[in-house]
């Protein structure tokens, strides 16, 4: 099913109202697996972007949650133990949620067009 999937979003052929934050995490989880950061990184944003697009709202693409989740899943697969998407899900339970990020950014600094349009970094406190 991870590679269904994965192959799908690769090929733009994914249904955007079944792609739900589960499936954005398998999908970065993936490509992060099958390419090396920059790569995967680069195809994900590209898919979401495309995905928002399709669904007739391309404002909803936020380059910055897009990489800040990159990034946290990337780390937490070099650090991990797992060998499959199902056990990487179990060991990061706070990446299955969307509020993760609230750990490094403000709602309303996520929330901004400067966010959608490119990365940025968190606001010390």
């Amino acid at each position: 099913m991870s590679a269904d999937i994965t192959n799908a979003f690769e090929a733009h052929a994914i249904d955007n109202t079944t792609f739900g934050h589960a499936e954005h995490v398998q999908v970065a989880y993936d490509l992060l697996r099958k390419y090396d950061f920059i790569d995967a990184a680069a195809i994900y944003a590209k898919g979401i972007r495309s995905l928002a697009a399709k669904a007739g709202d391309p404002d909803k693409f936020n380059l910055t949650i897009t990489y800040a989740f990159m990034s946290l899943i990337a780390e937490r697969l070099a650090n991990g133990q797992s060998d499959d998407f199902a056990a990487f899900a179990q060991e990061n339970p706070d990446l299955m949620t969307k509020v993760v990020l609230n750990n490094w950014y403000t709602k309303e600094r996520l929330n901004t067009a400067l966010a959608r349009r490119i990365f940025l970094l968190r606001v010390a406190a």
